[in-house]
């Protein structure tokens, strides 16, 4: 009988950047399996909230968009204040039961905050403005917090040019960037 190692789904670098009153968040389009590239050109960034508000997600891609679903009617519930609809998804992922099996985070970005949403019940406000999940995010991370501090780069150009800089180094990213911006 042969035995097959289970391989882990892995794909994907977000970063998001709030910066004078603007913010872009962006995204590689990788999807790989083990060692294999499944897909080149994934979609891991949606509006919400009347195109208020950009996320991306990390992870399992069913179990995101589920809880893009759900952030989304949180939002509504909560008239659009996503500090509140941030952090009552958080509790309802990891309180509910069907929730909390979910294999995911999100990266959620408006023009005046950025947040990280975890599945185990964090709501995360960098100080300095940068969101980042995902495969290669600590490469994006790095790179978008020194064009913030030693440039005058817009956010979007932060983004682009911190997640072209991930996709040079993590094996998980490439260059085929969507990115939008508020």
């Amino acid at each position: 009988m042969e035995r097959y190692e289970k391989q882990e789904l892995r794909a994907t670098t977000v970063l998001g950047v709030v910066r004078n009153g603007k913010a872009a968040l962006g995204s590689d389009g990788q999807m790989t399996l083990g060692n294999t590239v499944l897909k080149q050109s994934t979609r891991k960034i949606r509006r919400l909230h009347d195109a208020n508000l950009i996320t991306g997600f990390a992870g399992a891609t069913a179990d995101a968009v589920t809880l893009l679903d759900r952030f989304e009617e949180k939002l509504q519930s909560y008239g659009g204040l996503l500090e509140r609809a941030a952090v009552e998804l958080a509790r309802d992922w990891r309180t509910d039961k069907y929730l909390r099996r979910l294999e995911a985070m999100l990266a959620v970005v408006s023009s005046e905050k950025a947040l990280i949403i975890s599945g185990t019940g964090d709501v995360i406000e960098p100080e300095d403005g940068i969101v980042a999940i995902g495969s290669g995010s600590m490469y994006a991370l790095a790179s978008a917090r020194s064009l913030l501090k030693h440039t005058n780069l817009e956010a979007a150009e932060i983004v682009r040019e911190s997640l072209k800089i991930a996709a040079d180094i993590c094996i998980y990213t490439n260059d085929n960037i969507v990115l939008e911006e508020v």
